[in-house]
């Protein structure tokens, strides 16, 4: 007769094993947790999304999926010590990186133009910061405060845009 002791340990591991994935993926408690969490991503996400649209409207080089993935970005960046327990006053070297990263990435969208000496793309880096900035409101549970933003730079963006263009 075969000693059913391998089958046990068998099992015994994929049970230690189920519970260290049940264990991993705890950080998201009740459905409390999960809906804050999915709120504010899906803030961030929809008013990127809504910036980036304008901006890939005119041909911009950073259009609607890279200020989605910032807005997305900026907001797990502070989503993330926030459920760790980080005291919000604690978030100024989170919040200084994410600027310092978005700086980078706005940098890319700027060109210098030699033949007309112009440059080229600081509205879209400006937008870029912005984004980042609204990501970091929603991931911080401030969607009214990066609603309100968001509106106001969709105003800038596109309104006044119109409005000079009807100037020249």
């Amino acid at each position: 007769m075969m000693s059913s002791r391998p089958r046990e340990a068998g099992n015994v591991w994929w049970e230690q094993s189920w519970i260290t994935i049940q264990q991993e993926f705890s950080d998201l408690g009740d459905a409390n947790d999960i809906t804050r969490v999915v709120v504010r991503l899906i803030v961030a996400v929809a008013l990127g999304g809504l910036l980036g649209y304008e901006r890939e409207s005119i041909g911009a080089s950073a259009g609607q999926r890279t200020h989605m993935l910032v807005a997305l970005g900026s907001a797990i960046f502070v989503l993330i010590p926030l459920q760790a327990g980080m005291q919000v006053e604690d978030l100024s070297r989170v919040l200084q990186g994410v600027t310092a990263g978005i700086g980078f990435l706005g940098a890319g969208a700027i060109l210098k133009l030699r033949e007309r000496n112009a440059i080229q793309g600081l509205t879209t880096a400006a937008s870029v910061w912005l984004t980042a900035a609204i990501g970091v409101a929603a991931g911080m549970g401030r969607e009214t405060t990066a609603v309100v933003s968001a509106v106001f730079a969709f105003v800038i963006l596109s309104l006044l845009r119109r409005r000079s263009k009807d100037k020249n």
